[in-house]
């Protein structure tokens, strides 16, 4: 049995596996009884009375404007993953594996492709703002569910302001007698404003934002590509002591480095509750890993073979030492205006997603009810400007956080969003499993790798997060005071959740899903 697809607000209603035709939401207000039941019986997959609550989240996202086009999706997920991490924290990986670290990049790339062939699947089939919280409260539990959405929100809206930090950062190198804290508050102000207009306008902003930094990479790649054709520079793969210079295993630990450039692809299923049709979103996958891939491997391979793997990192980024090579003007000055745009781009994409996390936790019961609240244009403002607090650490980072404490801060936010990696991951495992091969075949868009891919990106990412949060006993006591801490907060809300249920048996409508 083929499926049709099904858009944003829209639902397939079955009985016994059968589908009877295509129910759309009322554009009334959310919450009443009636509204509830006849969700319930609207999801594309069949699933069991315990998940239905889940399911109950994906109705409750109504109200946001359905605007964003596959290119504006797939540059929302590429602003959030190419930022300073591939731009200067390069370095950091070619160091530990030398020219080896090829095999490192290769390693990352197929890991973040299991990553987004599992959420292509899953987002085409339950398009929503809550993305893998809704995930995997529908196929792994409330808990997880719960988790994976408040951990991720906390670590992005975090690296928020470890964005805006290393902006005023780069503004410093052009007026150094500019306090770094203006730039904070002139960026995030332009920001806001950004997000609280409607996501069609946000969405051609991240657009343009983003390609600056795309375009220059793929410049980058031709650059040095032209060198090495031309023989202007001698190949450096195996001039330094071969090509694993730094030992056989290198290039596997240096993968935990590599891993962290793709941090950023799971936003793509987070823009499918505002995407203008359910069809653009395989394609929106497909062409989001397309693009990473090409861009950190491309630029990978000619780092490595211009530049030495010894001299990486020393005093500067890679990439300007290759831009120098090619007698590119002001090399240093157009790489910082590179960096500065990749790191508000970054910004401005996870202020985007933590908005809407944050807003779907709001209209589902984790979080104050007033945080599912919508502005004229569509956007959460207080889901927003709660979203903001990575703002005010950026302030206070940059006036007292001393270096290190920072870099500990941003190892633990990191894993956070990690984890989501893992949920998604295990979450398709299971949607798998309960589908036939019928369903399996008219899924929109289905995983070249099955559930197997997903199994073993599970187990490689999570050796990531475990390496990270071992690297330092800052990291790991972190890391556990933060589990229970939002541990205990899904206790105390669950039993929230749960009054709300009877509340609906009893057919009142529960205060937090009122407007």
């Amino acid at each position: 049995m083929a499926l049709p697809m099904v858009n944003p607000g829209e639902g397939l209603l079955f009985c016994n596996n059968h589908h009877l035709g295509r129910l759309v939401l009322p554009a009334t207000t959310a919450g009443s009884l009636e509204t509830t039941c006849r969700f319930l019986l609207s999801c594309r997959m069949p699933v069991s009375a315990s998940s239905r609550p889940a399911i109950l989240a994906l109705s409750e996202e109504r109200g946001l404007h359905h605007q964003l086009t596959v290119g504006q999706m797939t540059m929302v997920a590429v602003g959030g993953s190419i930022g300073t991490g591939l731009l200067l924290g390069s370095a950091g990986a070619l160091e530990m594996a030398g020219p080896g670290v090829i095999i490192s990049y290769v390693l990352a790339a197929f890991i973040a492709y299991t990553v987004a062939m599992a959420l292509g699947e899953l987002a085409s089939t339950h398009p929503a703002a809550g993305s893998f919280g809704v995930y995997g409260e529908l196929y792994l539990g409330e808990y997880w569910g719960f988790l994976c959405r408040a951990a991720y929100w906390a670590a992005i809206a975090f690296s928020i302001g470890a964005e805006l930090t290393a902006s005023a950062t780069y503004m410093a190198y052009w007026l150094p007698i500019v306090p770094g804290e203006v730039w904070v508050v002139v960026f995030s102000a332009l920001l806001v404003l950004v997000n609280l207009r409607d996501v069609g306008k946000f969405g051609r902003f991240e657009f343009w934002f983003s390609m600056i930094k795309l375009a220059t990479i793929v410049a980058f790649i031709l650059a040095g590509a032209a060198l090495l054709l031309a023989g202007r520079v001698p190949p450096q793969y195996t001039a330094q002591g071969g090509f694993l210079a730094k030992g056989s295993l290198a290039p596997l630990w240096a993968v935990f480095w590599a891993i962290y450039a793709f941090g950023g692809v799971e936003m793509l299923a987070v823009t499918t509750g505002e995407s203008q049709s359910a069809n653009d979103i395989p394609r929106a996958a497909r062409l989001t890993i397309l693009m990473l891939a090409g861009i950190y491997l491309g630029a990978i391979v000619v780092l490595v073979g211009v530049m030495p793997w010894n001299h990486a990192g020393v005093r500067e980024s890679p990439f300007v030492s290759v831009l120098r090579l090619a007698k590119v003007p002001a090399a240093a000055y157009f790489m910082n205006f590179v960096v500065l745009t990749a790191a508000l781009s970054g910004a401005n994409a996870k202020l985007y997603v933590a908005s809407r996390l944050l807003f779907s936790m709001g209209r589902s019961g984790w979080a104050p009810a007033r945080l599912g609240k919508l502005n004229a244009s569509g956007s959460p403002r207080l889901a927003l400007l709660v979203s903001s607090y990575g703002i005010a650490s950026a302030l206070l980072i940059e006036r007292w956080a001393a270096q290190e404490a920072f870099v500990y801060i941003m190892g633990a936010a990191f894993s956070g969003l990690i984890f989501s990696w893992i949920i998604s991951l295990a979450a398709h495992v299971r949607f798998r499993r309960q589908l036939s091969r019928e369903q399996i075949a008219a899924l929109p868009l289905r995983s070249p790798l099955g559930a197997w891919g997903s199994i073993v990106g599970f187990v490689l990412v999570s050796a990531a997060v475990i390496q990270t949060l071992r690297a330092s006993r800052v990291n790991e006591i972190g890391g556990l005071v933060f589990l229970v801490g939002l541990t205990l907060a899904y206790f105390i809300l669950k039993r929230e959740r749960e009054h709300s249920r009877a509340e609906i048996e009893a057919g009142q409508h529960p205060h937090h899903l009122r407007q």
